[in-house]
């Protein structure tokens, strides 16, 4: 994961978890008194109205659209919601992501980052998603111990995240020799190398394992189902896993993503 993909990811799993802690504390409409103004919000719809105007989809997902100076302000307005659990202190938190920021300025304008900036980056961003995983996986198996994903994005506009459930039903239609691509990230609560892998859920199995999470795959004949399955999964090169994925075996966790594959065209 290079140097701007490792900053997006502790941006974005920082996005899902406001969203995930805030929708349990606040309910559904936690946006509201999040301790955003109206104004800032207002300017996240404006976006995502955009968006949905220029792709015909926009993310649903409004704290997406939100600037990266609005997420330092949620945690500090709501700081006893669960997040101090989380990050410890404050005012350290807010410290790596002035830095985090800082950073992000002269990627964003394309200038290049220098070594040590570089080594900073990717050692703060390391510790937010490190932190958010174990959070996340302290939930589900009592330990900080498996790696999980943190987020999915295809290339027909479907993003999944941790607040999801694991079946992610698309919508979409696809066919035979199209291209379907999937960028996974994971983190590792203890900082050691993941495995990732897409598994078509279809006879003969093609199980695909990288050291990224980037996949490129063409739909095949053999594919043609009305719920075709795509298992995406992650594990740790250790020797003990949290779950098992269908067809794949021991994983440390997985999302299933359904697509409907028709017969080619005449």
């Amino acid at each position: 994961m290079d140097i701007s993909e490792s900053v997006r990811s502790a941006e974005n799993s920082l996005r899902d978890l406001i969203n995930y802690l805030l929708s349990k504390k606040l309910g559904a409409n936690w946006i509201d008194s999040c301790g955003v103004s109206s104004e800032r919000i207002t300017q996240w719809k404006e976006r995502q109205a955009i968006d949905d105007k220029k792709f015909g989809q926009s993310e649903p997902r409004l704290i997406y659209y939100a600037d990266f100076y609005d997420l330092k302000t949620i945690l500090n307005k709501c700081w006893d919601k669960g997040f101090s659990e989380i990050f410890g202190k404050l005012k350290e938190i807010e410290l790596l992501l002035d830095l985090l920021n800082e950073i992000r300025n002269p990627s964003a304008h394309q200038r290049d980052l220098l070594p040590y900036q570089k080594h900073l980056a990717a050692g703060i961003s390391g510790q937010i998603r490190t932190k958010i995983t174990g959070y996340f996986s302290k939930m589900d198996t009592g330990e900080s111990y498996y790696p999980r994903i943190t987020s999915i994005q295809d290339s027909l506009g479907n993003t999944w995240s941790t607040s999801d459930r694991n079946t992610l039903v698309t919508g979409k239609i696809l066919r035979p020799g199209d291209q379907l691509q999937f960028k996974i990230i994971g983190s590792d609560p203890m900082g050691e190398d993941i495995e990732y892998c897409v598994l078509p859920n279809v006879i003969p199995i093609d199980d695909r394992w990288n050291k990224s999470g980037d996949f490129d795959l063409t739909i095949e004949k053999h594919y043609v189902q009305k719920s075709m399955m795509f298992v995406l999964a992650v594990k740790s090169t250790r020797e003990y896993h949290a779950t098992a994925a269908p067809f794949i075996g021991k994983v440390d966790d997985f999302v299933q993503f359904i697509y409907e594959v028709l017969p080619p065209r005449k």
